[in-house]
């Protein structure tokens, strides 16, 4: 029995529309979709969730983060609320998560999109200097040093290190967010999390052969868009025109002047390209409804 998430699920315009399930990336949250959620209600119902450890959902039992026990609990998310044939949406290590789920359970997936996903590859300096937070108390002297510059400080360099510009982020956006970070410094498990998210990362390159990302990408059946910020100094821009290769079926966005968060640099774009692939032809004709009533079987193992 897996732990409820919180989520933070937004209506749209059509009350038969399908709905769009948003994960966010290491250490974000459900907020982090606000922009990209206003311009897709009247497309879709859009359903964010925060993945375990991290939000305002509560961290696994075992204190444990992978990327496979944060699908199993998406699935377990949706499998109780009777959701079915979801458009996908994953940024960054929750990509990682959405594309665990669409090459293990790919009736649950209807469309997948990935924003800058973590994909194995020789990573860039700045996400190099992330990976050392998953050693043995590095999380510990990380937050000794973050407590000592302020939060400010330390939202400005997040800011730096996510956006390809900084000035994008709006005020309402920033004191939302520093509100969020305050809370969830106050929180025991907040520090532990971030490492374990920065291992669950790093495990997932080390994986050889069936469980590696790359291979779990060849599986998946899903119509799947792929959006790539072209200055991300966190994902090599190179890693997309391997990812397009990988997956069967796929359409690539690559945004300049764009890094990390393409969801809330360039909201307008990726919110576009979503409908354009919500509204290729021949998709209408197999798509589900999103919600259902009606109970279903067990599923598989993820």
């Amino acid at each position: 029995m897996h732990q409820p998430l919180a989520a933070a699920y937004a209506p749209g315009i059509r009350p038969d529309a399908e709905t769009a399930v948003l994960l966010h990336g290491l250490g974000g949250w459900t907020h982090n979709w606000a922009a990209l959620v206003e311009r897709l209600r009247p497309s879709v119902h859009c359903l964010a969730l925060d993945l375990p450890g991290f939000g305002r959902s509560a961290p696994p039992p075992d204190g444990l983060v992978t990327v496979r026990g944060q699908a199993l609990a998406v699935a377990g998310h949706l499998d109780r609320t009777g959701h079915r044939r979801v458009h996908l949406v994953g940024n960054s290590l929750g990509a990682l998560t959405a594309l665990h789920l669409a090459a293990h359970r790919p009736e649950l997936v209807a469309t997948l999109t990935l924003i800058s996903p973590v994909l194995p590859a020789l990573p860039p300096p700045p996400a190099l200097r992330i990976s050392l937070l998953g050693l043995p108390g590095a999380s510990r002297l990380h937050a000794r040093l973050l407590s000592a510059r302020g939060p400010e400080r330390d939202l400005d360099d997040l800011y730096r290190l996510i956006y390809a510009d900084p000035s994008r982020v709006g005020a309402a956006q920033r004191a939302t967010e520093s509100r969020e970070r305050l809370r969830r410094a106050a929180l025991p498990h907040t520090r532990d999390m971030l490492a374990e998210g920065v291992r669950a990362v790093v495990r997932t390159h080390l994986r050889p052969g069936a469980a590696s990302p790359w291979r779990q990408a060849a599986r998946v059946t899903a119509p799947t868009l792929l959006v790539y910020g072209r200055d991300d100094r966190l994902v090599p821009f190179r890693t997309a025109t391997r990812a397009y290769a990988a997956f069967r079926d796929a359409r690539l966005l690559a945004l300049p002047g764009v890094g990390h968060v393409a969801m809330q640099e360039c909201p307008d774009a990726v919110a576009t390209a979503f409908r354009g692939l919500l509204s290729e032809p021949g998709r209408a004709r197999t798509a589900h409804r999103s919600r259902s009533g009606t109970p279903h079987p067990a599923p598989p193992s993820v």
